[in-house]
């Protein structure tokens, strides 16, 4: 469980993170949606990493800065509970746990960008 983030649920912070990659899941409708992968997530204002990773969708917001693997980006975003793991009431299993996650990210910019090194 991510505590650093649960301390501060509901709150609207300043974030930095490196982004890692693209990736997909399957949404209710069965289509899939592009996700995101973001690395060491610190809050700006304290300078403490709040989360290892963490997984968002890519919203217009990510797709208006045209992330590359490798970019440092900060932005801004909620932190929110949620509940995560896995039930099958069929079999008596019920594995859910509260877990914290960032919503609604917006003023997504770019920071620093690693990925102009690559090619020199």
């Amino acid at each position: 469980m991510r505590k650093t983030l649960g301390e501060q649920e509901g709150i609207r912070k300043h974030f930095r993170a490196y982004f890692e990659r693209f990736g997909k899941k399957v949404n209710y409708n069965g289509y899939t949606d592009t996700t995101l992968l973001l690395r060491n997530i610190v809050d700006v204002e304290t300078q403490q990493v709040v989360t290892d990773h963490l997984w968002l969708s890519y919203t217009k917001g990510f797709e208006k800065v045209n992330l590359k693997e490798g970019m440092t980006i900060v932005f801004e975003a909620r932190v929110k509970e949620y509940k995560k793991g896995y039930v099958n009431k069929a079999i008596g299993i019920n594995n859910r746990r509260k877990d914290f996650k960032l919503s609604f990210p917006t003023k997504i910019r770019i920071v620093s960008d690693k990925t102009q090194n690559k090619d020199n």
